[in-house]
């Protein structure tokens, strides 16, 4: 891969194989993270799509639990010092 320069950035043109392994499409957004290296070894990063908000939205629903059968909300009780 090659970086070039684009506007005030710096841009990596990404391969197709690259492109369909990691699953990403045009506007989608990557993490980016430096990996732990010795000194005598090339800098490396890992790479991840960052999720969408709809996607991360769909996920947090997966830890939602129905309220028990005989709760009932009491505001005076909830706001109560």
């Amino acid at each position: 891969m090659q970086v070039a320069k684009w506007g005030n950035s710096l841009a990596v043109r990404l391969p197709v194989a690259l492109v369909q392994e990691l699953g990403i499409a045009d506007g989608d957004e990557l993490v980016l993270q430096p990996l732990a290296r010795k000194p005598e070894q090339a800098a490396r990063v890992s790479v991840a799509r960052q999720l969408s908000k709809l996607e991360q939205l769909q996920a947090q629903r997966r830890f939602r639990a129905p309220w028990p059968a005989n709760f009932s909300f009491d505001r005076d009780e909830a706001n109560a010092r």
